[in-house]
Parts: structure tokens; sequence; C-alpha cells
């Protein structure tokens, strides 16, 4: 198989994806993919007609979601006609998967160029049309009787009551989360990959993160309460199902301790992301300069009523195909859905937590769905390029209990 080469990477702002609160929450979904979409064609003197296909990860496709986003906000963005798309689904895990699929269909042999990404905007769940997704319906009562679902949050706290993960060690990595990604905005670490937002007429909508809180302490967090406690015991059907009866069915003599809440939590956010991938052969043909390469790619799945636990062997897999060891990696990005989630893959792992998360995760700059993989993506090549380094692994968790995963090698 052929290399494929990640020519460039960019992403908007993460904005707080609540109505009335973030200052996307207004926008349409496909001017936000159409934001990065540009920003690649202009930043990169890209001709459109030559990019075979735009593969796109988008969570929740109802309401203003729904339909392919991937076309959509290529011709919002000024794209020749003859530049395809496709919107894809793995929850969470959709813009690493975007951005792994892009990768195969270069280093097959199949297309030269293809742009990956996501757009995620979390302002839109509560719209008319809008529901929580089938594995959390009540009336899906045969999946649900074969692999009993719960929420994520309910998850990530079943998960810490299991590993005895303390709230106290919960709580220290949001802080640490909030430190970093302020430190990194303090210093412009995301400043190569970040563009703007901006309104119809023309005026700035929005050009940097909404969600930091790098004030954020500890006590802050202590006051904080569980944020699923209710959610737990809320009857989901005539019957009173509950989520916590969802996990005892599967884990009877769990009591689960609720150690999560919003402080230690990945935040609603909107936002979208894009990288520009090209075949060795087309880009030096077309003065294309490389800044990394694809290494290996993986996908796993693992536990769906625990739904959280793949990154750890999603990334044994990923390290194995690339023919490398965790002391290979100089930096990873694990997205925090739940701070047990990050706490977990580093004490499994036995990780040097210098080389993880380094400049913040999404417990302090928001988790964007189906965006999320391809920003962090975007990301640990930047952190890569900053301090000379040669290895970044990606991994995430995603609902269902999966986790796709990408080592990625500076050129």
């Amino acid at each position: 198989m052929s290399q494929v080469w990640i020519i460039d990477a960019c992403r908007t702002p993460r904005g707080v994806g609540k109505l009335g609160k973030g200052a996307l929450a207004n926008f349409h979904p496909q001017h936000l993919g159409a934001t990065v979409l540009k920003a690649l064609a202009e930043r990169n003197a890209l001709d459109t007609s030559l990019v075979d296909d735009i593969i796109w990860g988008t969570s929740t496709q109802r309401g203003q979601q729904g339909g392919d986003l991937a076309r959509m906000a290529s011709l919002d963005a000024g794209y020749d006609i003859r530049s395809s798309g496709v919107t894809l689904d793995r929850y969470c895990g959709s813009g690493i998967t975007a951005v792994n699929l892009a990768a195969a269909t270069v280093m097959s042999g199949t297309e030269d160029l293809v742009i990956a990404g996501g757009t995620e905007m979390m302002s839109t769940y509560g719209n008319p049309g809008v529901k929580f997704s089938p594995f959390m319906d009540s009336d899906n009562l045969h999946l649900r009787a074969m692999h009993p679902q719960p929420h994520q949050g309910i998850c990530a706290d079943a998960i810490a009551t299991m590993e005895n993960i303390s709230r106290e060690a919960l709580d220290a990595l949001g802080v640490v989360s909030q430190q970093r990604a302020g430190r990194a905005i303090a210093e412009g670490r995301f400043a190569r990959s970040l563009v703007p937002v901006f309104h119809a007429d023309g005026t700035l909508a929005l050009d940097r993160d909404e969600l930091p809180r790098p004030q954020t302490t500890l006590a802050d967090l202590a006051g904080l309460k569980a944020a699923f406690v209710a959610m737990a015991d809320h009857p989901l059907d005539d019957a009173g199902t509950t989520y916590r009866q969802l996990v005892a069915q599967v884990y009877p003599a769990l009591q689960i301790d609720h150690r999560h809440h919003a402080g230690n939590s990945s935040g609603v956010a909107d936002g979208a992301a894009a990288l520009l991938l090209a075949s060795p052969e087309f880009a030096r043909a077309h003065g294309m300069k490389p800044r990394a390469r694809v290494v290996a790619m993986a996908n796993m799945g693992d536990s769906p009523t625990l739904m959280l636990n793949a990154p750890v062997p999603a990334t044994h897999k990923v390290l194995k195909k690339a023919g490398l060891s965790l002391q290979d990696i100089d930096l990873f990005e694990i997205n925090e859905a739940f701070a047990v989630v990050a706490e977990k893959y580093q004490r499994d792992l036995n990780l040097d937590r210098d080389k993880v998360n380094v400049n913040g995760g999404a417990i302090a700059l928001g988790h964007p769905i189906g965006a999320t993989g391809a920003m962090l993506i975007g990301t640990v090549l930047d952190e890569l390029e900053r301090q000379d380094k040669q290895f970044g692994l990606v991994t995430m968790c995603a609902a269902g209990g999966m986790a796709p995963a990408i080592i990625i090698e500076r050129i």
C-alpha cells in the first residue's frame, strides 16, 4: 500500500453548545463545516476540482444535522461540484473514523486527494426532531435486552466505582485539563489550526474557544453536585426501567457511586474540523508539502454496557499494527469525554502524564461529538511540530462501546 500524507489541518473554535449562550449556536451546521473547508482551500491554494472526496463525521444526523453535511458544506464553501462528499456516524469516534477512512482510500490507491473531518452542533440537540440515539431509546427493547446500554455519564460513574478511582482523582484531572488549556491558549499553541467563524455579513462571530475556565480550582470542583444521580433513577418506560437497572442486569453486585459532574466531564460544544490528505505522488506533483504521515489505524469494540473502555485495547491494537511500543509514542491524545476515561487510560497503560493531553482536553475545551476526533489529530500534529517530536497517538471512546485509533508521524 502507498503512504498517505497529512498536508494541513484546521478547526473552528469550540463554542458553548447551548442556544442563547454560545456564539456559534445560531449558525447552521453546514456553515461551520464550510468554514474549515474554505480555510483548507485558501491556506493551500487548493484547486477543489481535484478533491476526490470529502469524508465527514457527524453523530446526531437529525434536524439541521440531517442529510449529507459533507456535500452541503462543500457546496456552501464554494467547492467545485466535482468534489464529492459522504457523512458517517461512529458517535464520538466519528471524526477519527472519517480521517481513518479517508487515509485508507488514499493508501489503497482508490483516491489521490481527500478531505476528512467533522461537524457537531450540540446546540441543536434540543431542537424539534432531534432525539437521543437508538441505544438509549425505550422502545428499542430487543437490543436493550441483548446489550443494556445506559447513558454515558452513568457508565463513567460505574467505571470509576469498579476501578476505585476516587472523585478527588477525577477532579484533579479536570483541574489539570483547565490549566493546560489555559496555558496553551496563552502561548498561542492552537493558533496554527484555529480559524475564525464569521457571520454572513462578514462580522466576526468567534475566534477563540469559549469553554475553558483556567482559573478552576479543586475547591471549586469539590462544591459541585454529582450530575447523574437523578438520571440514573429516572424511569425510561412504562415499566419503570432505569439506567441503574440496565447496568445491574450485567453487573448485579455493582453499587454505583456517582463521581462525575460538570467540572470533570466534557463540555457541551459546537465546532468543526478538517484535514487535507494526499498520496505522496499527488502531493509532489502539485507542490504540496506534507506535515505528517498516517502510520497505522485501528478500531476496537468493548462492553456496550460500560461503553467507555475501548481506548486501551484500541491503543494496543494500533501499536501492534504500527510495529511500535508505548515508549515510541511522544504524545497521546485521549478524549476527555469524562475524567475517568483519561484517568483509567493513563493508569492502565502506565503512561508519563506529561505526554498525555498536554494542551488540555474536552473537559476544558469542549467535545463537539463528530468533530472532536479530527480536532485532536490536528492538535497532536501541531504539538509534535512545536516540540520537534515524531509520533502521536489519538484515540477516544465512542457510544456502543467502541474506540477508533490512529498513529501519525511528523514529517
